[in-house]
C-alpha cells in the first residue's frame, strides 16, 4: 500500500488527518458473552496485539481495564449497566441516536496527554446482521478496528479481512500498515498527513 491509500485509511469524512495508536498495554474486559465466546475475542486481540508487537496487561493502574467490549441485543440495555453513564458522560443522548440510526455497532476512544489512545469502548448490537458473522471474523474485525484510530471511512467500501480457503484473514496491507504504525520512533498521534509517508516507507521494508 502506498503513501496515499495510507493516508486515506486516516483521513476522516471531514477532511481532517488523524492517527493515534495505543500508548499503553491492553488490559481488555468483555460482557455479554459465554467463555467460549470470550475465549475466541481475547484470542483474536492478542494476535493483533502481537502483530502490532504491542502488549497487554492484567490491569491499568489508571482505569483498571482500558478496552471494554459490550455485547447485546438491544441499545436500551446500554442504559441499565451500572456505573457506565460515569465512564460515558453523554451515554443517554448518545443511545437515542445510535436506537434511531438503526446502528448495530459503535466505538468511542479515549486519548492521553499525548494523544495516543489510552482507553476504548466497543459497543455491539446483535442483530440478525452480526449474529449472522462467525465469532472469529467478529472478534478480529473488532480487535483490527480498535488497535488503531483508523478513520471513519476507513474501511466503509471493503473490509479489513479477506476470506481465504482456510478462513478468515487480516489483508496482508493492512497488517503491514498496523505493524508500522507500532514503530517506537513514530509517534503516538499525528495530524499531519506526511505522517502517511513515514507509515509507507516502513510498510515497505523487508521484517
Amino acid at each position: 500500500m502506498d503513501a496515499a491509500g495510507i493516508e486515506k485509511l486516516f483521513t476522516r469524512g471531514d477532511g481532517r488527518y488523524l492517527f493515534a495508536r495505543w500508548g499503553r498495554p491492553l488490559v481488555p474486559v468483555v460482557f455479554g458473552v459465554d467463555d467460549a465466546t470470550l475465549a475466541v475475542v481475547k484470542g483474536a486481540l492478542e494476535a493483533v496485539v502481537v502483530l502490532a508487537r504491542h502488549k497487554m496487561s492484567d490491569t491499568d493502574p489508571e482505569l483498571g481495564a482500558n478496552l471494554m467490549m459490550f455485547f447485546f441485543r438491544d441499545w436500551d440495555e446500554l442504559r441499565h449497566v451500572p456505573g457506565l453513564d460515569r465512564l460515558i458522560p453523554d451515554l443517554m443522548p448518545l443511545v437515542d441516536r445510535l436506537e434511531a440510526g438503526g446502528a448495530n455497532q459503535y466505538r468511542i476512544f479515549r486519548f492521553d496527554e499525548s494523544g495516543a489512545i489510552k482507553a476504548a469502548f466497543v459497543f455491539l448490537r446483535m442483530d440478525e446482521h452480526l449474529g449472522a458473522v462467525p465469532a472469529e471474523t467478529l472478534a478480529l474485525s473488532q480487535a483490527v478496528q480498535t488497535i488503531l484510530l483508523w478513520s471513519d471511512q476507513a474501511f466503509v467500501g471493503q473490509s479489513p479481512l479477506a476470506q481465504v480457503a482456510q478462513g478468515v484473514i487480516l489483508r496482508p496491507e493492512i497488517a503491514a500498515v498496523i505493524r508500522a504504525a507500532y514503530d517506537p520512533v513514530l509517534p503516538g498521534m499525528a495530524q499531519d498527513g506526511t505522517h502517511a509517508l513515514r507509515l509507507a516507507a516502513r510498510v515497505s521494508q523487508p521484517h
